[in-house]
C-alpha cells in the first residue's frame, strides 16, 4: 500500500446523497472513485440477492470476494486521492475491518422520516439492516475504540450549503476543497455500478446538489416501527455531524 494516497471510504446509507457526492468527488482532477465495490460481496453473502433488483447481473459484474475487493482498496494508486463510495449495509459481520485503519472514513446519514419512505419506494419492505442506521453507530464507536478519526456528515447540510460543506469536509479529510466539486455534466457516468437504472435516475437529471426539500407527504404507516428503531441512532449520529 502506498501510503501518500489519501483513501476516503464512504460508508453510506441508502437514499442518501451518496451517488451526487461521488459524482462531485469525480469532478476532482487528483481523484478516483469507485462505486459500492462491496456490493457484490454482500449480495453473494446475504439474503439481499432475494430482494435486490438486478442482483445476478451485479454479482456477475464485479468482484464477489470481500477479501480481493479490500485488497483492492488498500492498493490502487493511480490517484493522489481515492474515493469509495460504500454503503454501510455491504459490510458484513465476516469482513475483517482492521483495513478501516488505512481509511479516511466518513459516515453519511440521513434523517430516516425522510429516508424511509424512499427507499420503500424500491425495496417495499425494508428493515434496519437493510437501511444501516445501527451500523452506522457501529462503525462510530468501533472506529472511537481503535482510536482513529470518523467524519460524520448529515446530508441535509450540503443540501443547504454545499460549498459550505464540501469546504469541511475537505478539511476534515485532509485535502483542498475544489470548486468542481459543485458541478457535473448531465447523464450516467463510466464508473456508475450496472445498477445505476434502478437507483440513479435523479442525479442523471442532475448537473449539481439537488436544493434541500422537505418532504410533504404523510409518514406511511407502515414504516413507522423501523422509524422508532432508526430515530435513536440517528440522532446520536446528528449530534457529531460536522
Amino acid at each position: 500500500m502506498i501510503e501518500s494516497v489519501k483513501r476516503i471510504s464512504l460508508w453510506s446509507g441508502p437514499r442518501n446523497i451518496s451517488t451526487a457526492l461521488m459524482y462531485s468527488f469525480a469532478q476532482r482532477k487528483d481523484t478516483k472513485v469507485f462505486d459500492e465495490p462491496l456490493y457484490g460481496y454482500y449480495l453473494k453473502n446475504s439474503n439481499a440477492a432475494e430482494y435486490h433488483p438486478g442482483a445476478d447481473e451485479i454479482m456477475a459484474s464485479m468482484e464477489n470476494d470481500g477479501d480481493k475487493v479490500v485488497n483492492m482498496m488498500l492498493n490502487y494508486s493511480e490517484k493522489p486521492v481515492l474515493f469509495f463510495k460504500n454503503m454501510t449495509h455491504h459490510l458484513l459481520t465476516s469482513l475483517e475491518k482492521n483495513f478501516m485503519k488505512s481509511m479516511v472514513n466518513v459516515i453519511l446519514t440521513r434523517d430516516p422520516v425522510e429516508m424511509l419512505p424512499s427507499f420503500a419506494e424500491v425495496i417495499e419492505n425494508p428493515s434496519m439492516q437493510d437501511v444501516g442506521y445501527k451500523m452506522h453507530l457501529d462503525i462510530v464507536e468501533k472506529l472511537q475504540s481503535m482510536n482513529l478519526p470518523v467524519i460524520v456528515v448529515d446530508s441535509k447540510s450540503i443540501l443547504l450549503n454545499p460549498e459550505k460543506q464540501l469546504n469541511k469536509l475537505c478539511e476534515a479529510i485532509g485535502i483542498p476543497f475544489d470548486t468542481a466539486m459543485l458541478n457535473w455534466e448531465k447523464g450516467a457516468m463510466s464508473e456508475d455500478g450496472v445498477w445505476a437504472k434502478y437507483w440513479y435516475n435523479s442525479i442523471h437529471n442532475s448537473t449539481s446538489f439537488m436544493p434541500y426539500r422537505p418532504k410533504t407527504k404523510p409518514f406511511p404507516e407502515k414504516l413507522k416501527p423501523l422509524l422508532e428503531e432508526c430515530q435513536p441512532y440517528y440522532e446520536k449520529l446528528r449530534k457529531i455531524a460536522l
